[in-house]
This record gives structure tokens, C-alpha cells and sequence, in this order.
């Protein structure tokens, strides 16, 4: 599936590839890129044929989801990080449970990595499952009509957008739906900076957005 670059000339450069058949397709996927960062051909290959894809190159990650979702087709909009990787019972399960307008929709989670990423992936499942606070890297979908009703992602979050707009939809009466599969995720991350550094740093930053009011 060939996805055309488009040049940076703004502080957010969108490539959109859309089906020529279905004009107004269930699902657009939205996938933010870094500056610099290289196609995701991996993923891109594994998207079916009759969904919008859209990369969003640029900017902040808040604002270039943000941008990309102001011009999607899809009835639902499907956030997916670059380094996800997602197998066809994944997209079959998603569609199985689409669509929904009152729900945000998030997988499971696996990473990459050795033992102490079991305990990250965990930790993840009681956040999401038993708390209802999924975050971005657990490809957050919901409807066109739902994220648009909600503002969209705050673009003054410097990180943990994807956590503000749970809560903003938590907040909107949207419940928040497991699809059941697990898709799987790097932990470049936690190699790069220490798992116990960055455990920390996202436990700090989700007790922070979580105790701290809504703007």
C-alpha cells in the first residue's frame, strides 16, 4: 500500500492515502511521526484496503493527531504509534466491536522486552482494565462525532495528551471498552532511560493529570 510524502512545509505534514472506492470509510488510521522518523512500512502494510490512513509528521504529538483528524473521512478515528506492530485478528476484533459512539475503544498491551516488561504490561492491564485509564500506545479508537465533541487532544500537554482525553471522555459519559486482543509495542523507551525511571515518570505524570482539574 503506497502512502506518498508530502513535504514539510508546515510544522505538521500530512500524507493521506484514502480508499478510491470508499469515500466515507468506517475507520481512519491516524499515525503521528516524529520529524525525521521513517515510514512505518511494517504497519502500513498490515492495514486493510478500505481504511483512510493518515501520517502526521511534526509538531507536537497533540497537534499533529490533532491536525490529522481535522480532515479524516473515517466514522471512527484509530490512534496507532508508529512502532506498533498489529496482526489481522487485532483489525477483526476492532470491527467486531465497531461502531461504537459512546466508548473508547483501547487493546491490550505487550512489549518487546525481558522480565520487567511483564510487570510494565501488568501494570498496564489493572490501569486500563480495572482503573479505565488506557494511554495512547494501546491504539486508542473512537468515533469522529466523540473525539470532535471532546476538543479533540490538548495541544497545551506537552506529554500525556492521550491521558487528558481519556479523562475528558470519562468526563462525557464515554466508557472505555477493551477490544480483547493484544497488539504488540516497543520498549525502546525503557531500554533507553531505565526501566525504573520510566515507570516512575509515568506513574508520577498519571498521578498529576489524574489529581489535577480538567482545563
Amino acid at each position: 500500500m503506497a502512502v506518498p510524502s508530502i513535504p514539510h512545509k508546515t510544522p505538521v505534514a500530512l500524507a493521506v492515502w484514502r480508499p478510491a472506492r470508499v469515500p466515507e470509510p468506517l475507520i481512519s488510521v491516524i499515525i503521528p511521526l516524529a520529524s525525521g522518523e521513517a515510514e512505518p512500512h511494517g504497519l502500513l502494510s498490515a492495514m486493510p484496503d478500505d481504511v483512510e490512513i493518515i501520517l502526521a509528521r511534526g509538531g507536537t504529538r497533540a497537534t499533529s493527531m490533532n491536525h490529522a483528524a481535522a480532515i479524516a473521512k473515517g466514522a471512527h478515528f484509530w490512534f496507532v504509534h508508529a512502532d506498533t506492530r498489529i496482526k489481522p485478528e487485532a483489525i477483526q476484533a476492532l470491527l467486531g466491536k465497531l461502531p461504537r459512539e459512546k466508548a473508547t475503544l483501547c487493546f491490550d498491551l505487550r512489549f518487546d522486552g525481558g522480565l520487567f516488561m511483564r510487570l510494565t504490561e501488568l501494570g498496564v492491564l489493572v490501569r486500563s482494565r480495572l482503573l479505565g485509564l488506557p494511554f495512547g500506545d494501546q491504539a486508542l479508537c473512537l468515533s469522529r462525532n466523540a473525539f470532535r465533541a471532546l476538543g479533540g487532544y490538548d495541544e497545551r500537554a506537552i506529554e500525556g495528551e492521550d491521558h487528558l482525553l481519556v479523562r475528558k471522555a470519562h468526563r462525557a459519559g464515554l466508557a472505555v471498552e477493551p477490544v480483547g486482543v493484544t497488539i504488540l509495542t516497543s520498549a525502546r523507551k525503557y531500554r533507553r532511560n531505565g526501566w525504573f525511571r520510566t515507570t516512575w515518570l509515568h506513574l508520577r505524570l498519571t498521578v498529576r493529570q489524574t489529581v489535577l482539574p480538567l482545563r
